[in-house]
Parts: structure tokens; sequence; C-alpha cells
């Protein structure tokens, strides 16, 4: 069963994975950013530029496993060439070691992936692009890496996530990926949902709606889980808690909050949907170029994920919005504020009145924007006359078109639940109603890489000077011409018009690679400013 490379931004130490590459030289020194991931014990002689890891090489390897305790096992990569190869394929010493060091991965045993995961998930970065000294080859490096990712998924049977950090360094990888064959398993049908997302995406006409079954891929609690977990803190007898379950599940958060008290019942929240690993999904999501999130769920993780990307996402309704910056509403309130939660019946009846403005943004979005519903069972009551109030207002105003509002991405077919949403959103399943969870998961996974890929915007490292080799000649010459406007912009430029210019350069990839002179930059690419806007069109 081949597996699936993925291509997504973010940054590996806090992506959720069963195990990661990290690059390193023949001295085990490694940069400042990947220690997190390493034990304590194992770190020694730490400076600025990097530390060095207290193990030994075994001969002439160029792979080595961390010791660890932990699910998530790391492995070093010697990914410094200290040999004069004048004349020889640097490049390809690079991608053995590459194969090397996923041919290890493949021989420790992985019984259950991370968080129930249907592949085991193996992330990397883009190994050589710092001290390897290919980052001025970021472009040939990337078309020939991901045929050998591929390979080594198709003969393992494990997925692979390439993790990059700047927006030209993504766009890049993207097109390469389009130009060939990125080795989408997924049914002709869902093939054209993603064009068809993809292109929406693109024109600014997408919203996304999130639900807690992506954050459920993280290891964090669904809505009965939550409950399961709140009773057993309460100190209910068996047959109360039995009975629990008999309750609606508003009514038995109800009676669990009373038991608990809510200063328990909020610490609990704020402890239980802290910031931690986000899952694939998360990152995917985060990487689409859409302006306009909503979600029910109270941890951090969508917001983590863009961070990462440099996309600074403002949290609505406890920031300001900015102009022309992303926005992620939570609708349900935020573990960062836990006196924000909904999560009892009244609180949930409260939310017509004390929320009406909130309930009022995603209204705004079903009528002027396709929302697309991931990880969300489409039985939330908000959500219901949320949806309910729209097509009342559609019908009152006699414009009821038929138009549907938003696609919703379910895991498995429930003919019922189609037919009862017909009338608002297209239900799009992964997999029958036989098919397992975890691989319907995972198939969305697959449909949200592929929807990333198609709605990237092709021109984010057309000024980044490590993927010229990707220009076509027409390219180069506009890329030339507008490395001199670059040129002319003064550094302390305070107009709105330089600031504009400045702004859709960066864009365009200017200064997404390290300058000459200037120290390399991690492997994985240079985290940039993300400053993607989007054309604003009705839905």
């Amino acid at each position: 069963m081949s597996g699936h490379v993925f291509v997504v931004g973010g940054d590996l130490t806090r992506l959720a994975c069963d195990d990661v590459l990290v690059p390193t030289d023949r001295t085990l020194r490694v940069a400042p950013g990947w220690c997190p991931l390493l034990p304590a014990d194992l770190v020694r002689e730490q400076h600025e530029d990097g530390a060095c890891v207290e193990l030994e090489w075994s001969g002439t390897g160029r792979v080595l496993a961390v010791p660890g305790d932990g699910d998530r096992r790391i492995w070093l990569v010697d990914t410094v060439d200290d040999a004069d190869r004048q004349g020889e394929d640097g490049l390809g010493w690079l991608l053995d070691g590459a194969r090397q060091a996923l041919a290890a991965v493949a021989e420790r045993e992985v019984s259950t992936p991370a968080h129930g995961r249907a592949r085991r998930l193996v992330g990397l970065p883009a190994l050589g692009t710092g001290w390897g000294g290919a980052a001025g080859e970021r472009g040939a490096l990337l078309q020939r890496l991901l045929p050998v990712l591929r390979e080594a998924a198709g003969e393992h049977g494990f997925d692979v996530a390439l993790v990059l950090r700047g927006p030209s360094d993504l766009a890049a990888a993207q097109r390469v990926r389009r130009g060939e064959d990125g080795g989408w398993d997924l049914p002709p049908h869902l093939f054209e949902v993603a064009e068809e997302l993809g292109e929406k995406a693109r024109r600014g006409q997408l919203a996304v709606f999130i639900g807690a079954g992506v954050s459920a891929a993280a290891g964090l609690p669904t809505w009965e889980q939550l409950l399961g977990e709140l009773a057993e803190r309460s100190g209910l007898d068996d047959e109360l808690r039995e009975g629990l379950s008999r309750l609606p599940p508003q009514d038995s958060a109800a009676l669990l909050a009373r038991e608990l008290g809510r200063e328990r019942l909020e610490a609990f929240v704020k402890e239980r949907f802290g910031p931690g690993s986000y899952a694939l999904a998360h990152a995917l999501i985060a990487d689409l170029p859409v302006q306009e999130f909503v979600t029910t769920n109270y941890d951090p993780l969508v917001e983590l994920a863009a961070t990462d990307i440099g996309r600074e996402v403002r949290v609505l309704p406890f920031e300001d919005a900015a102009p022309g910056a992303p926005w992620l509403l939570k609708l349900h309130g935020d573990a960062a504020h836990p006196d924000s939660v909904v999560l009892t019946r009244e609180e949930y009846l409260q939310f017509g009145d004390t929320r009406a403005a909130l309930a009022g943004v995603l209204h705004s979005l079903l009528l002027t924007r396709h929302v697309l519903f991931v990880g969300t069972s489409m039985l939330d009551d908000d959500l219901i006359r949320i949806a309910h109030q729209v097509r009342s207002a559609l019908r009152m105003q006699g414009s009821a078109s038929g138009r549907r509002n938003g696609t919703v991405l379910s895991l498995r077919e429930d003919a019922a639940r189609a037919r009862l949403w017909e009338r608002d959103v297209e239900t799009v399943a992964m997999g029958s109603s036989d098919t397992s969870p975890a691989e319907a998961a995972r198939r969305l996974e697959v449909l949200l890489d592929l929807i990333g890929c198609l709605s990237t915007p092709p021109t984010g490292y057309l000024l980044d000077p490590a993927y010229r080799g990707l220009l076509s000649e027409e390219e180069r010459a506009l890329s030339a011409a507008l490395a001199r406007v670059a040129g002319s912009l003064p550094e302390d430029a305070g107009s709105w018009a330089a600031a504009e210019v400045a702004a859709l350069l960066r864009r365009l990839g200017h200064g997404g690679s390290t300058a000459p002179g200037e120290g390399p930059p991690a492997d994985g690419g240079t985290r940039g400013r993300d400053d993607r806007v989007q054309e604003q069109r009705p839905g």
C-alpha cells in the first residue's frame, strides 16, 4: 500500500509526527531550532548558531537514531558534505542521505501511528538548504527531492510530510508538484471537488469552518470524549455517570459543570485545550490562501500552524480585525479565555442573545462566500440555527436561487444527513459507510493537500533568487525588472505607496532567501512574513 507525500508549511517541532528527520553534520551539530526535539541530557555546547548532540556516528553511516522514550522518534541525518566534489553531483549526495534515512526509518516498527492515524507520518525539512550548501539551489533540490520522497513512500508504505517554513518555499514546491504526477491517490470525483474548491480559494471566494474532528487528529477530545473526561473528574457515582449517557450532551455538560464548579471546569478547559502539537490537517488548512476562518473549537492549533508560516491570524472576538489580515472567529469560545467557553444547555440558549453578533459573521459568510466545512458532523445546534436563518432570509427576499452556500467534507457516506442538508450545502464523503474512520480521515488530508497545491499562488517565489532555475525566460525578465524596483525602494520609506509596493514584492518572494554574506538559513527554508491578500469576490 503506497504512502502519500504531503507538502505543507509549518514547524516540525510542533507538527504531530511519528518520525522526524533532523539535519546535522559529522560533528553532530544541529541548528538551535531543532533543540526542542532532542532529549535535554543529550544536548551540549549550546551556542547562538547551534548545539552539539552527545552521540557518536557508527563508522561512515549518515543516519543516527536519537534514543528516547516517547512515541516520536528523532533521526539525525548528515547533510553537510565535507568532501571536495569538484564536478560531482552535490545534490545527488544529499538525496542519497535522504534515501538512507527513510530506509532506516522503515526498519523501526510502529504498530499504532500517533493519535490513531491510518498511516505512520514521517516529517522532514528541505534537507541541505542550511549548512548543507543547497540554499541557493532550492528549486533544483525540490525538483529532485520530491520524486525521492514519493519513491520511499511507495516502497515503505508510510506517509511523508515535506515541511517548509517560508511562503516562497511553499509556492515553489507546489509549482513543482503541479508540473508532474503528484501521486494523488484519490477517485476522480474528489479530483473535481479539489479543482472547484482550489479555484474558489484562488479567487478569494472560500472561507473555512473547522470542527472538532480536525483537532481530534492532534489528540484532543471530541465532544463525547470531553464529557467522559469531565465525568471522571466530577466524583459522580457510577449510576449517575451511566445516566449521563442518556442525557443530551448539553444537559450532561450542565450537570458536570454544576458538580465540578465553574472555576474547576474553566481550569480544565484551559489546560486540556491549551497550546500543543498540531495535526497535519491544521497545517494544511492554515496554508490555504483563505482570509476567513470560523471554528467551534476551543484550542489554538490553527492559529499556531498559521503563525509558523508567517500568517498573523487575528482571533475574533478577542482581538481586533486588521485590514488585509486573515482572521479566525471562535464561535464557542477560546481556551485562553475559559470564561468565554460555550458548553452547557444554558450557554447554548444564551448564544442567540449574547453572541448574536458572532453568529452574524457566519451568516455573512454563508451569504457572500462558499464555506468549506471540515471536521464537523453538522449536528451542532448553533450551526443548524444559523443555516436555517440564512435559508429563511433568502426565501423571504425571494432570492432563493438553489445555490448551495458551502461544501461539507464528511468522512463517510451518510445519505440521510446529506439529504437533510442538501438545500444548503453539498456533502462530499471521503469513503463509503463501511470505510474505517482513520482511512477516511487520511483521505481527507490527501484532499486538503491537493486543494492547497492547486490554490497556492504560483508567483510566491518569483523574486527569490534560490528559485531562479524554476523560471521561464519570460518570468526571468519580469523578475529582473521587479528586482530593480525592489532595489530602488529606500529602506526607510514611509509613504503608503512604498508600503504597498514593498508588500507586493514580498508576496512575489522578495527577501525570501538569505542575502549574500549573511549566515545560512535553517534547513527547510527561511521563515518569512506572509502577505497574501486575495481578491475578495461574492461567492
